[in-house]
This record gives C-alpha cells, sequence and structure tokens, in this order.
C-alpha cells in the first residue's frame, strides 16, 4: 500500500485544530474511570466521536483507536497491527482539563506497520499545533521547524538536565508498587551527585506537565532534556514520538535492561514504558545518537523498573 503522508498530515492537523475548538466550549459532566484520578469528560466523548466521524469519511480503509471506545471495553490488549491505523486522544490532560490548568492537548497519531508515522499535537489554550511525518520534519503551527534550540547533551548529563515525568494513575500506597518505584526514580535524579548511594543525578529541576503527548513536544522542542514515564498507553503517546523522531530525538524503553550497556531498542508502541532524549547536535568526539544513547543509559542507572503489563488476548 502506498500512502500519503503529507497528505495525512495535513489532514490530521486540520482535524486536531478543529477539534481544539470543541475542546474550549468545556462540560460540566465529568466521570470517574479507574479511580477518581482517571476521568473522563462529555467533551471527551464528543470529541472522539468527531474525529473518528471525519477520518471514516476521509479514509474509510483505516482502522480506528480511540482512548474512550477502547476504554469502554473490557479488554486492554494491544490494537495496533500494520494496517493503516489512527490512534487518537481526544483530551490528553483530563485532569488538567477539570482543573483549568492549560496544558491539554488533542493527540491525533496514525500508524502504519506498526510504527508511528504521522502525528499532530494541537494544544487549543496555548494556539500550538505540534506535528510531523515521517521525512517531513517535525513543525510548530507549520512553519517552525524543531527542535527550537539543538546543541550537545552536556558530558555529565543527567546532571543540569530538565527531567520530566508524570505520577500516573497508578495509586497503591504499597512499598513496592509503581508509585514508590517512581518517587524513588524521581528522587534519584533530583539528588545531589554522590547522593544516595551514588545514584544522585543533580537534574536542574523536574517538571509534570500532566500530558504525556505534550511532555514529547518539549522533548521535540528541547526544552525538556529527558522524559521518563511508565503507564501512559499508544494513544497517550503515538503523535509524540513521531514528532520526537522527526526532531531528532530518541525514544526507547522506560525500564533498565539487565545491564546497561545492552543496545539500546526501538520505542515499543504499546510497551507502556517511555524513554525520550531531546535531539542534539554531534560534538568532534561523539555523535548526537551516540550522545543521546549514553543519557539513556545513566537514566537506566538511576530509575527503577516499572511494572504495567498487559494482557496479551
Amino acid at each position: 500500500m502506498e500512502l500519503d503522508l503529507k497528505e495525512i498530515h495535513d489532514f490530521a492537523v486540520g482535524v486536531a485544530e478543529a477539534a481544539g475548538k470543541v475542546l474550549l466550549t468545556r462540560s460540566s459532566l465529568v466521570k470517574n474511570k479507574a479511580n477518581s484520578v482517571d476521568l473522563v469528560t462529555e467533551v471527551d466523548e464528543k470529541v472522539e466521536a468527531i474525529i473518528k466521524k471525519e477520518i471514516a469519511l476521509r479514509y474509510p480503509e483505516h482502522n480506528f483507536l480511540g482512548e474512550e471506545t477502547y476504554s469502554a471495553g473490557s479488554l486492554r490488549v494491544y490494537a495496533i497491527g500494520d494496517e493503516p491505523t489512527w490512534c487518537v486522544d481526544p483530551i490528553d490532560g483530563t485532569v488538567n482539563y477539570v482543573h483549568l490548568f492549560p496544558m491539554i492537548c488533542v493527540s491525533i497519531g496514525f500508524t502504519y506497520q506498526g510504527k508511528s508515522v504521522v502525528g499532530a499535537i494541537h494544544a487549543p489554550y496555548l494556539n500550538q499545533t505540534f506535528s510531523a511525518y515521517q521525512g517531513g520534519g517535525a513543525w510548530v503551527n507549520r512553519t517552525t521547524r524543531l527542535p527550537y534550540q539543538n546543541h550537545p547533551l552536556a558530558a555529565d548529563a543527567p546532571r543540569g538536565c530538565v527531567f520530566a515525568c508524570e505520577w500516573g494513575k497508578d495509586r497503591r500506597d504499597e512499598p513496592n508498587s509503581n508509585l514508590s518505584r517512581k518517587v524513588d526514580s524521581f528522587v534519584n535524579m533530583a539528588t545531589e551527585i554522590g547522593g544516595r548511594n551514588g545514584m544522585g543525578g543533580m537534574v536542574h529541576g523536574i517538571r509534570s506537565l500532566g500530558s504525556a503527548a505534550l511532555d514529547l513536544c518539549y522533548v521535540a522542542t528541547g526544552a525538556f532534556d529527558i522524559w521518563w514515564e511508565g503507564g501512559c498507553w499508544e494513544w497517550d503517546v503515538c503523535a509524540g514520538v513521531i514528532i520526537v523522531q522527526e526532531a531528532g530525538g530518541l525514544v526507547t524503553t522506560a525500564n533498565p535492561p539487565d545491564s546497561t550497556e545492552s543496545p539500546v531498542p526501538d520505542v515499543g508502541l504499546g510497551s507502556r514504558l517511555y524513554l525520550a532524549i531531546r535531539p542534539a547536535v554531534a560534538t568532534e568526539s561523539e555523535s548526537s545518537r551516540d550522545a543521546q544513547e549514553r543519557v539513556v543509559r545513566e537514566v537506566w542507572k538511576r530509575v527503577r523498573a516499572l511494572d504495567y503489563s498487559r494482557p496479551t488476548e
């Protein structure tokens, strides 16, 4: 199958921006899903239905996977195959939306042969649209190419980096819960060099936007050096992954392998475990990819493995 990715990109951007106008109408009806921090609003469902309809009219042969229709089912199997598939989050940052915090977005991703190849993320309160397609670069508002700034990664990174992360919806108060593992990892990254039995990363700051899609956008701009997260679903990251990649960044797995010298794998879209490193220019002694992989390994040394398994059938 031959796909016109630029045409799909332009269509996705238009649909995302139109959907963003609907978000600005707001809604008073809020429902809990898994718990009190896993929310859905009337607007989530309305926007997803609008996006699905537009895609079906333009590309009736394509598959569609949306957060709200998927979440309404009883299974959590990975549903993206090799066929052209749209992967949509109508509101990424629903808790932000409910609390009037402006870090929300419509996230529309498109996959082919199991890979993210088009992404459009529109943040209506910021009046920004981040987008990319495979081979076409990454952009803001279709006019400014990403990253905003591109400079080498520090030789002693993560020291001096901005580290982005999210608390997630798993709030179990248990010694080995994902929440406890995340907090340990956050503290490791923040603690002074030599602290935490040598785990201290001394990052400049830790940021949590409440939106995985926008976290990835800010990695693509270069504003965030590192984003580490577990627990997201494919619709949270599908659009953002290709935006980071086309900007020149790297996306891989959050969980450290048995050896931190193991090869750095490509991101598993349905893995629920993600680590992104910003774009970087090469130096005389190191390629940009080598620098990014070096930072990946330094992060792996300081974070705990997360457990976000999912059923396979």
